[in-house]
Formats: C-alpha cells, sequence, structure tokens
C-alpha cells in the first residue's frame, strides 16, 4: 500500500509537522523548513534537527518531504533573482540535509518572457550549480510538474524531461507528479483509461522508475484550464476514479501520495481527516492491498 500522508504546518517548529503527521495517522509527512513566503530564515539548531529526526523514527514516517520556498524561480531571466535564487536553493537543499530528509520537491520555475528554451537551460544551470555546492548530500531532488500558468515551465512531461537531460549529476534528480497540475495543463486523469494513458505517457518521456512522489490534489479549474487550484478529492473536475486507481496501483505500492488539498471546507470544517479517510477507504475495497507491518 502506498504511504499516504499531507502537506503539514510546522507553526511551532519543524517537528510539528511530524506531530501532526502523527495525529493524523499519516505514513508519509511534506513540509516546508522554513517560510515559504520569506527568502532568509534563522538556522536550524542542532536541538530542532534532533527533535525533528528523533520524532520522525518514533512516528515511522516513511520518505519525509519538503517543499521548497515558492519565492525560489531558478528559471529568471534576471541575473539578480536567479542568483538569489541558486543561494536559496541551496539553503533549502542544506536544511533538508540536515533534517534527514528523503527528498526536495521544487517547481521549475517561470522564464518570465526569456522563452521556454533559454528557461529550460536557465533552470538546469541553476540545479547544476546548487547541486554541485552540495556534494555528498543524500536529499534528492524532484522537479514537480506544473499546470502552466503564464509563464510556468513543467507543464509537459518533454520540459522535465529537457532539464534533467542538461544536469551534470541526473542522478540526483527525479520526479514528482501532481495531479492537479497534470490535470490543468491537459493530461485527463477522469478515467481508468485516460489516467492509464497518461501515466504510460510519463513513463515514455521520463520513465516511471523517475517518479518518486505523488501530490494529490483535486482541480477547482477544468481539464486543460492552466490555472492551478487544489479542491478537496472529489470535489473537483477530476473526480474520484483517478485516486482509486492511483493508491489501488500495485506499481506505487512503496510511494509516498500526499495531499496538498484546502485544510478547510466551507463551513470550517479541517478537510484532512476527509480526504485520508476517502484514500483509506480504496485500499481497503483493494485485494492487492497489503504489507507487513501496521498501519495506524
Amino acid at each position: 500500500m502506498p504511504y499516504l500522508g499531507a502537506h503539514l504546518s510546522i507553526a511551532g517548529g519543524v517537528h510539528k509537522a511530524v506531530e501532526a503527521a502523527v495525529a493524523l495517522g499519516c505514513d508519509t509527512v511534506q513540509l516546508f523548513t522554513k517560510s515559504s513566503n520569506q527568502w532568509r530564515a534563522r538556522p536550524l539548531s542542532e536541538d530542532e534537527i534532533a527533535s525533528f529526526r528523533q520524532a520522525v523514527q518514533r512516528a515511522g514516517l516513511h520518505f519525509p518531504t519538503a517543499h521548497d520556498s515558492y519565492l525560489i524561480n531558478l528559471a529568471a531571466a534576471d541575473d539578480a533573482l536567479f542568483h538569489k535564487s541558486v543561494e536559496a536553493f541551496v539553503v533549502e537543499l542544506e536544511r533538508a540535509e540536515a533534517l534527514g530528509l528523503s527528498y526536495l520537491v521544487t517547481h521549475p520555475g517561470s522564464h518570465t518572457g526569456s522563452g521556454e528554451t533559454a528557461g529550460i537551460q536557465r533552470v538546469a544551470q541553476g540545479l547544476n550549480l546548487a547541486l554541485r555546492r552540495c556534494r555528498g548530500f543524500r536529499v534528492q531532488v524532484l522537479l514537480e510538474n506544473t499546470a502552466g500558468q503564464g509563464s510556468t515551465l513543467g507543464y509537459r512531461f518533454e520540459q522535465l524531461q529537457a532539464i534533467r537531460q542538461r544536469l551534470t549529476e541526473p542522478e540526483r534528480v527525479a520526479y514528482c507528479f501532481d495531479t492537479c497540475h497534470a490535470f490543468a495543463a491537459g493530461y485527463d486523469l477522469r478515467t481508468t483509461d485516460s489516467l492509464n494513458q497518461t501515466l504510460q505517457e510519463f513513463d515514455t518521456v521520463l520513465g516511471l522508475d523517475l517518479l518518486k512522489v505523488f501530490h494529490l490534489n483535486d482541480s477547482v479549474r477544468p481539464l486543460g484550464s492552466r490555472v492551478d487550484r487544489h479542491a478537496a478529492l472529489g470535489q473537483g473536475h477530476i473526480g474520484t476514479e483517478a485516486f482509486r486507481c492511483l493508491v489501488q496501483d500495485p506499481r506505487f505500492a512503496a510511494h509516498p501520495m500526499i495531499l496538498e488539498t484546502p485544510k478547510e471546507d466551507s463551513q470550517g470544517r479541517p478537510m484532512d481527516p476527509v480526504n485520508l479517510a476517502l484514500l483509506r477507504s480504496f485500499l481497503k475495497s483493494s485485494p492487492s492491498a497489503t504489507r507487513s507491518g501496521k498501519r495506524r
């Protein structure tokens, strides 16, 4: 069975995301290692790092994952923003490594008018610079597919492929698949057949062996809208069939599947428990969903 989890808050300290994951019965967790809306961050103390690592170990969480700051834009044409983004991404890598995280998810960025070809080259340049400065790190970078709003890169699988092909250490970079982003970009997921077709295309272009993490999000906007707005599972244009198929797919039985859905509904009801319960109901109905060890 896949490892189910959610992106959770670090308010009060990075260990708080682990505590929240335990309370929700998660198998994995995603977090920001610092404020996502600020460039700078106070360095993590040795006590914070130790507390986080111990909390993850006690909780038995698999493949703990970070998402980098949304301010970072490795595709930026402006030199000042580009170099500022490289510096910030190095810090993200350092924090993820210190915390013992498995993955650091990043969006390819926005070319801001320079064009897709130039933007792709810029992202690869930025990743090469950052990875060179973080030699020996175990944390793996995951390029996330995007919805393609504005001049954002990564909305076609071929763009992600082009970035990785330009890396000097491609083995340090793999992929995160976001269902909302893929759907908004024009990849249909609504039926078993259309989902399988999209996954086949992913495999042909990128390779399913390089798909390490799923972000499970429904989409507020319709197929091909190129607008990134997440919805609760089954409450958007994707529907529930895609999520049932993904959690029951034996190819992804050891993959983290992480919610980035809205935290509350219009009445203020917490939605992570609702979305997780839906995914767990799909697992219970799957004849092949078995894994040794106790699930929470």
